[in-house]
């Protein structure tokens, strides 16, 4: 999902619903980071990626055997 509101209009992706537990959720998020070559953050289980990158994330999620769906248009 693509997210603006409350960070004067600089877009985030999030990513929710991932099954792990939070040190290996650490280790995804760094990994998708790097595969963005992006900042983000880890909040309550909620993987912060910064920019619009969707489309990759989606398929490195599908490439790590996560199923994908969109949130939010």
């Amino acid at each position: 999902m693509r997210e603006t509101k409350g960070r004067k209009g600089k877009g985030v992706t999030l990513i929710t619903g991932i099954p792990l537990d939070q040190g290996e959720l650490k280790k995804l998020s760094k990994t998708l980071k790097q595969k963005c070559a992006s900042g983000g953050s880890l909040k309550d289980g909620v993987i912060e990626i910064q920019g619009d990158h969707r489309n990759l994330l989606e398929k490195e999620l599908g490439r790590l055997g996560y199923k994908v769906k969109r949130a939010g248009g």
